[in-house]
């Protein structure tokens, strides 16, 4: 069987849909629409570009990815609003915290919630019941990161050993804090205010954890039903468009929010399991789908305008 012409996909999704007037660019970020370049992450030009001539046609432009907003924000930002001046659509951690990124009077960068998605505390006391767990077998060798609804907390790393805090904030300079505490410290802090995300990391090795299979570690903790095709879903109607009439790129399993699209873009080799509403394909790199944008925007633009 043919692999189908991207450039024809992309006809056939300008023809068939109602993009113009009723879509939107959901895009996720790592491997996507940045990429890293000599250690810092950078938006291509040509995504940039693109990104630009899409929100020429008045068709909103939305991030929706794992990171944090404190995070987005410190990384780039400011790189990414200056592509539209405009209030940027985010949703973040996994679906968990939908908003928007606007620029304060002073010049800065902010995020402004629209919706959030906190966990229940049954949920928080599920992860730290397995915490529990893991510190009475005697593994210490784990770190709980958790995520507070109040976006300016940023991300906070916990561990039960002091000596691992240097190592932590050496290896996850993103995190605004990591610290050491005994699990009731722990608990008190956790309890006592809303988180939209957990996440447990152990590096045990797996033998000492065959006991504990029911503990998940590496598993991102949201409410029930919350994902990146929630988040989608609800930025789509804070916003009035048609996640069928929309276009929308990826490049890992958890990006979901693909099978909700009308064309749905996969950035990189790797054999993903979702489709689009319309169409899929297959871009190879972030620079290449810059390009796709610009030509998406390109033909859409004689129906803009008429």
């Amino acid at each position: 069987m043919s692999t189908p012409d991207p450039a024809d996909l992309l006809h056939r999704f300008v023809r068939e849909s109602a993009f113009a007037q009723r879509g939107a660019v959901i895009t996720d970020l790592d491997g996507t629409a940045v990429h890293e370049d000599a250690g810092r992450v950078v938006i291509p030009k040509t995504v940039s570009h693109g990104l630009g001539q899409v929100h020429a046609l008045a068709r909103p432009i939305v991030i929706n990815t794992l990171r944090f907003p404190l995070n987005v924000i410190r990384t780039f930002g400011r790189e990414w609003y200056s592509i539209t001046r405009a209030p940027l659509p985010l949703v973040s951690l996994n679906g968990s915290l939908v908003g928007h990124l606007h620029e304060t009077p002073a010049g800065e960068i902010e995020f402004e919630e629209a919706l959030a998605f906190p966990l229940a505390t049954a949920q928080v006391r599920a992860v730290l019941d397995d915490v529990s767990t893991l510190l009475a077998a005697g593994i210490e060798d784990l770190a709980l990161f958790h995520y507070p609804r109040d976006w300016r907390a940023g991300e906070i790393v916990w561990t039960p050993d002091p000596a691992r805090v240097p190592a932590l904030r050496e290896r996850y300079r993103s995190a605004s804090e990591v610290f050491a505490a005994p699990l009731r410290e722990l608990r008190e802090r956790l309890l006592a205010r809303e988180l939209c995300m957990l996440l447990l990391l152990v590096e045990a090795e797996a033998g000492r954890l065959m006991a504990y299979q029911h503990v998940q570690p590496r598993r991102f903790h949201t409410a029930p039903g919350v994902d990146k095709l929630h988040g989608a879903r609800v930025v789509a109607g804070l916003l009035g468009v048609e996640l069928a009439e929309s276009v929308g790129a990826g490049d890992t399993p958890m990006d979901n929010f693909l099978d909700g699209v009308g064309l749905a873009v996969q950035v990189g080799e790797l054999d993903l399991p979702f489709h689009g509403r319309r169409h899929t394909l297959r871009v190879g790199s972030s620079l290449e789908l810059g390009e796709l944008l610009f030509r998406l925007a390109d033909l859409h633009r004689p129906a803009a305008q008429a």
